[in-house]
């Protein structure tokens, strides 16, 4: 008698989080997550009275809070796939040969510096939550954020509201501070993810558009060596 194949493990199982949908991430425990980008300032560079008023400004930040914030910092490898590309279209372009010629040259610069140095981005990010007090009943997010009925509820928008708000405090609170913010939209937070719990994978193999993803769940075999 053949041995009943076992069904395959869905990875989503590990993830802490259910779904990505309208810029919210929706977690497993039915809060519902928002992620805010904030540019840095370099803080050795400003005078005395500066760094103090700028100590001064974050801590009242801090405290005019009246929900918790993850603040995060994230390195990654520098990517310039994108921006050696339209060099070289650019230069192919190029009527004169001279400047054809030192494009090349450019570009085999950078790549040969790449390749030398692990040149490393920094990026910040605030992250903001919202757990809605209203205990909803056993099943409402798998329903509520299912692919195949998207059409947001009353409760959703109510909890989306309340997260966009509370992140647009945040972001109100960073400004006097030199401090811009910008939130992070579906694809972003996507890219953010797949880099932050792929990130030797990502250096290889670049999230494609995620629109055109129909799965609702991706699955791995149990005896597959995933690498």
């Amino acid at each position: 008698m053949a041995k009943k194949q076992k069904p395959p493990i869905s990875t989503q199982k590990y993830l802490p989080f259910k779904a990505i949908k309208e810029g919210v991430v929706a977690m497993k425990d039915g809060s519902l997550v928002a992620v805010l980008m904030v540019n840095s300032i370099n803080f050795n560079l400003k005078s005395p009275d500066e760094q103090t008023a700028l100590l001064n400004s974050y801590q009242n930040f801090l405290n005019s809070l009246g929900f918790p914030i993850q603040i995060v910092a994230q390195s990654r490898t520098l990517d310039l796939d994108e921006y050696l590309g339209r060099l070289e279209a650019s230069g192919r372009s190029q009527p004169n040969e001279l400047l054809q010629l030192q494009t090349k040259e450019y570009i085999t610069f950078v790549k040969e510096l790449l390749g030398l140095a692990n040149i490393m981005s920094k990026n910040f990010y605030v992250v903001v939550s919202y757990h809605p007090q209203l205990q909803v009943q056993a099943g409402f997010f798998a329903r509520l954020f299912s692919k195949r009925s998207i059409t947001p509820t009353g409760k959703f928008r109510e909890a989306k509201d309340e997260l966009l708000r509370r992140a647009n405090l945040v972001a109100n609170g960073l400004a006097p501070m030199g401090l811009d913010s910008v939130l992070l939209k579906t694809e972003e937070l996507i890219d953010l993810l797949y880099t932050t719990y792929n990130p030797d994978i990502a250096r290889r193999q670049k999230l494609f558009n995620v629109s055109n993803v129909d799965a609702d769940v991706i699955t791995a075999l149990a005896k597959e060596k995933l690498t």
